[in-house]
């Protein structure tokens, strides 16, 4: 049994696809990390949650490749944990006598519902090889209801 909330749309998907198929000859298609109620710039990298019961903590795994830790913000606010950033990189080359330039940048937001109660001084994070690893304790499991007897 799971005791986390996640905000996901299904339907997000197939406004993503319909996007693409009807801009793809005017405008950039999105990638499958974008979605269509943020702004084509900002992305969602790629999640994978891990519970283990031995030590009763959850693991949240994101896939931030190239992006350096003093570009990630961790915030945890009213039981959501915001993985947040901004990322630019530029290369340059020379090739046959031309100077090549290439730049990028972009945003990056991810935000999860926490148990209820989790102190932000439980969460922790730790980010190794494009991979930031957020660890944060279990959720208790709810009280069960307890009838009352009547005296």
């Amino acid at each position: 049994m799971s005791l986390m909330h996640f905000h996901y749309d299904p339907l997000s998907e197939f406004d993503r696809l319909f996007d693409d198929a009807l801009s793809s000859r005017f405008l950039r298609p999105s990638t499958a990390l974008t979605t269509t109620t943020e702004p084509r710039d900002i992305f969602k990298p790629r999640m994978d949650v891990h519970e283990n019961p031995e030590n009763n903590t959850v693991t949240a795994s994101f896939d931030l490749p190239g992006i350096k830790p003093e570009e990630v913000n961790i915030d945890v606010n009213q039981d959501r944990l915001s993985i947040t950033g901004e990322s630019s990189t530029t290369q340059e080359r020379d090739e046959a006598g031309y100077t090549v330039r290439e730049r990028s940048c972009g945003r990056f937001s991810r935000t999860l519902m926490l148990p209820q109660g989790t102190k932000p001084d439980d969460v922790r994070a730790k980010m190794e090889h494009g991979v930031l690893n957020v660890t944060f304790p279990k959720g208790q499991a709810p009280p069960q209801p307890k009838r009352i007897t009547i005296e």
